[in-house]
């Protein structure tokens, strides 16, 4: 693959790893020279960021589940661990997708919604259900080890579908985050996610077959939500695909890894 051959240098490929770890993620990282690299460059990158999010919460459970407290509030810290390492970004995208697809009637209007900072019903009730889904399946893991493979598996591969969602749609606005982010190339589509795909080995053969088909099935359906909805996609909805992945994946861990 072209993007492997000769196009980036190791050190290029270290810098799109920092480049994804400091826009995908709050931790205390120092300052980085990127020398004009632009995020659709080095999205591919992105699951390697999932990969320290989903290390983070799976940390927290084994400490939580170290120190006597049951699963419920062990996965509840480990959740809680993983908003602050994100900084909620991709919860915000969420629910600026379910306010501007649910309350807008327009084009122009879901994406005035969107843009706006205040959270309506939707996207709150979109949230709950998010935090909920997440956190049942986290509580009813039988040990640190099986919530390690489901939050790495969940956190790298939903990762590696940006790429590909930002390939296959064009920006629904002149402006904003998705738009300044530049044009991914199919390359770089690729890498990113097949390299989000191999953590879902952790799930078993089984799980991770499973959770390609439905990754797939809800990109598909996504996608096309958003062309009907807004004429392609915008920072907000490459945030709430990330976490319908999350979700996905955490919900074939719950039966593969049980």
């Amino acid at each position: 693959m072209k993007l492997w051959n000769s196009t980036l240098s190791p050190r290029q490929i270290l810098d799109d790893i920092a480049l994804c770890l400091v826009f995908f993620t709050r931790l205390p990282l120092p300052v980085f020279d990127f020398r004009g690299r632009s995020l659709a460059a080095a999205i591919w990158a992105a699951p390697v960021a999932g990969l320290a999010v989903g290390l983070i919460g799976a940390v927290v459970y084994a400490t939580a589940e170290r120190f006597g407290l049951a699963m419920g509030p062990a996965a509840a810290l480990a959740l809680a661990a993983t908003l602050l390492a994100t900084g909620c970004l991709h919860e915000d995208g969420l629910s600026d997708v379910a306010d501007g697809f649910g309350g807008g009637k327009t084009r122009g209007l879901k994406l005035e919604i969107m843009r706006d900072s205040r959270i309506g019903a939707y996207g709150a009730s979109a949230l709950a259900l998010s935090l909920l889904i997440r956190w049942s399946v986290l509580s009813q893991l039988a040990d640190p080890t099986q919530a390690l493979f489901a939050l790495i598996a969940a956190h790298a591969a939903s990762r590696g579908l940006l790429g590909a969602f930002m390939h296959l749609l064009p920006s629904a606005r002149s402006d904003g985050l998705s738009a300044g982010a530049g044009t991914v190339s199919v390359e770089t589509a690729i890498a990113g996610a097949v390299l989000g795909a191999v953590p879902l080995l952790l799930l078993g053969p089984g799980g991770a077959v499973v959770a390609v088909i439905l990754l797939g099935l809800l990109f598909a359906a996504f996608r096309a939500l958003c062309l009907n909805q807004i004429d392609g996609q915008t920072g907000d909805t490459v945030g709430a695909l990330q976490q319908l992945g999350e979700i996905t994946i955490l919900l074939v861990a719950s039966v593969s890894l049980s």
